[in-house]
């Protein structure tokens, strides 16, 4: 062999070795996700341990210590950041004695308060030698900015911690970041549910929308009407959400700044209702005689609205969060038509044989019952759609398919707000590396005026039940999900190109693994940590 080939052979090999050592001296977080506002970051790295690694309030912080929301942050956020803590305890390399902390101040101090659609989420954060300072005007923004360091955190191939200097400014793009989690058409268990507020949370979703009845099973026990989860939910014992269980979930989302928006869907979705309920629902008629079937709500009797006015009454006792959604979507007229008492009705209150004037009529009763509770009513796109008097209208949900934007327009253009949520549908199963199609979504790219465009509040990732249970709802929904995650908080242009973004998904997917989320995998590759739950 000559002396060239023969130092051409070990000149590759030099390279990768040189390449491997300055990997070993340049780890660096691979990024946040959602990517914040303004991130600049350098190679300047301090080591921690977690032995001198502390969380406290600054001098001018209006909370101080005592408020639960950021305590309890502390602690959770103390074991994301050493995620091994517990088993590598003394055998830590490289670890430092050097006191790092974490100065947490707010200007408001909203301990015991709900998140609601007007809390700030800014946060500005350094990093630097010994201190990170992290400033918000609320609590809830001071979680977001504690989620961001938690990602900023790596470790070296040694197991040691380290972070970089940085400083972050950031607030969300969109205020509403909404999962909707359906538990009519499956029952999810509490415990699915919680875990799911914990990926949202890492993923910086703020609102946890429970559709939480349909057509097939109601299993909100209702103080009120506990009739309606007795016959109608899949089992009246197991399979139910008590009040205790609401109380969890609602306690459990506050604490990690998630809003719970209830959904109690009609006239149409209601056929569980039914059975604790008589007289509730529409007798559908076949050849001039009761068939024995029901169809939606009955829109014709005042017992209905007396019934809507006392659930509503307590639902809104229950749920704290002053928006409520009243559904309003996909209503059969067919068993209205067939009914000669609710053609009679319609005859008498001057609609003709337009049926949509009859849904508008009972929306418009329902959404009155809701006002007169303080609460802001969301409604699906087809409420606005058959609605012609649409001042008493609030916040429209658009849902279907076709040109979505052509409808957040009109909504718009209406002086309505709305939230976006065609685009999102995640409960069909599809290749986890379809989550490019959530990414590219832009939901301002319709023509308008500015303040046409602030209208548009945010977005949902909706996560119907029909092939939906707690053995595929995390899989299904992560890491897809954090693509629309990032689309309603980051900045646009700094977020549009997808191969740009996919190393970063691609290494908090794997956050979101050694945190005990089964995200799926988005190609091929592997976890340094992988899924220790199987």
């Amino acid at each position: 062999m000559s002396a060239v080939s023969s130092g051409q052979q070990t000149r590759p090999m030099y390279y990768l070795l040189l390449l491997m050592i300055l990997q070993l001296g340049l780890h660096t977080a691979e990024g946040v996700w959602p990517l914040p506002q303004t991130l600049i970051s350098s190679t300047e790295r301090f080591p921690l341990s977690p032995q001198a690694f502390y969380f406290g309030y600054g001098r001018q912080s209006a909370a101080q210590q005592g408020c639960s929301v950021l305590d309890e942050a502390f602690k959770r956020y103390f074991s994301l950041i050493f995620p091994d803590y517990t088993s590598a305890y003394g055998i830590l390399r490289f670890s430092t004695d050097k006191p790092f902390t974490v100065e947490v101040s707010v200007d408001r101090a909203d301990c015991d308060g709900y998140p609601d659609e007007n809390s700030s989420e800014r946060y500005n954060m350094s990093v630097f030698a010994g201190r990170a300072s992290l400033k918000a005007e609320t609590v809830w923004g001071a979680l977001r900015g504690l989620e961001t360091l938690s990602q900023l955190v790596y470790q070296d191939d040694f197991g040691s911690y380290f972070v970089n200097k940085t400083d972050i400014e950031d607030f969300p793009r969109f205020q509403f970041r909404g999962i909707l989690l359906d538990t009519s058409r499956h029952y999810l268990p509490v415990q699915a549910i919680l875990k799911t507020l914990d990926a949202m949370a890492y993923s910086k979703f703020n609102v946890f929308h429970w559709h939480i009845v349909d057509d097939p099973s109601f299993p909100y026990q209702s103080r009120t009407f506990p009739m309606l989860s007795s016959k109608g939910a899949f089992h009246p014992m197991t399979h139910i959400y008590t009040q205790s269980d609401v109380r969890r979930v609602i306690s459990y989302a506050r604490m990690r700044g998630i809003r719970v928006l209830p959904e109690f869907d009609s006239p149409g979705h209601t056929k569980s209702w039914g059975q604790g309920q008589p007289d509730l629902l529409t007798p559908c008629y076949k050849g001039g005689i009761p068939s024995g079937t029901f169809g939606p709500v009955n829109p014709a009797l005042p017992s209905t609205y007396q019934f809507m006015a006392a659930l509503f009454k307590e639902v809104s006792s229950v749920f704290p969060d002053s928006y409520i959604h009243l559904g309003g979507d996909e209503v059969d007229f067919s068993c209205w038509k067939s009914n000669p008492y609710v053609r009679a009705f319609m005859q008498k209150m001057g609609f003709g044989s337009d049926f949509t004037k009859l849904e508008a009529f009972y929306m418009e009763k329902i959404v009155n019952i809701t006002s007169a509770l303080n609460k802001t009513s969301i409604v699906w796109q087809d409420v606005f759609d058959y609605h012609e008097r649409r001042s008493s209208l609030s916040v429209v949900e658009v849902w279907r398919e076709g040109c979505y934007l052509c409808e957040v327009r009109r909504v718009v253009k209406a002086g309505l707000r709305v939230i976006l949520a065609s685009p999102w549908y995640l409960d069909q199963p599809g290749p986890t590396h379809n989550w490019a199609r959530y990414y590219t979504v832009w939901p301002l790219a319709f023509k308008g005026t500015e303040e046409q465009k602030k209208l548009v509040i945010g977005g949902e990732v909706c996560m119907w039940g029909e092939y939906v249970d707690a053995t595929n709802l995390t899989p299904r929904l992560w890491p897809r999900a954090s693509a629309a995650a990032e689309r309603l908080w980051s900045d646009e242009k700094q977020t549009s190109n997808v191969d740009k973004a996919f190393p970063r998904l691609q290494d908090f997917r794997c956050k979101l693994v050694r945190r005990g989320i089964q995200a799926e995998p988005l190609y091929v590759g592997h976890c340094k940590q992988e899924y220790q739950g199987v």
